[in-house]
């Protein structure tokens, strides 16, 4: 499985952007796919997970909305009211498929995009 992160940039605070994960190869190799973010000098942590197969969203935040559209293989993040402390590089992660449960954990997923770096000025 390959993930490629895009749509991140620089935006001012309360805008927003929309972040996508395009996936390729076995695909079928993945249920549990999410987002986390690290900013500099901090723990990789944890914004929001989905199964790929649909269901129940988690988040850490109200602004963030994860989707997925299956038959493009593509997952996203819409991010609203964006505030400076958002500012961190996001990446795309996936579990294996044999795995069915959300974690919050960012050791527990197997595949990762590059990430893409999202800035929020005040």
């Amino acid at each position: 499985v390959q993930l490629q992160a895009s749509g991140g940039g620089l935006v001012q605070t309360g805008g927003s952007l929309r972040l996508s994960c395009a996936a390729s190869g076995r695909t079928s190799s993945m249920n549990v796919v999410g987002w986390f973010r690290q900013a500099p000098g901090r723990e990789r942590e944890f914004v929001a997970a989905i199964t790929w197969s649909g269901g129940r969203a988690y988040y850490a935040d109200s602004r963030f909305t994860i989707s997925r559209d299956n038959a493009k293989n593509t997952l996203y993040l819409q991010m609203n009211s964006l505030k400076p402390e958002d500012t961190a590089v996001y990446y795309c992660a996936a579990r294996p498929a044999t795995v069915t449960v959300i974690s919050y954990n960012h050791r527990q997923y197997k595949y990762w995009g590059q990430g893409t770096l999202v800035t929020v000025s005040s």
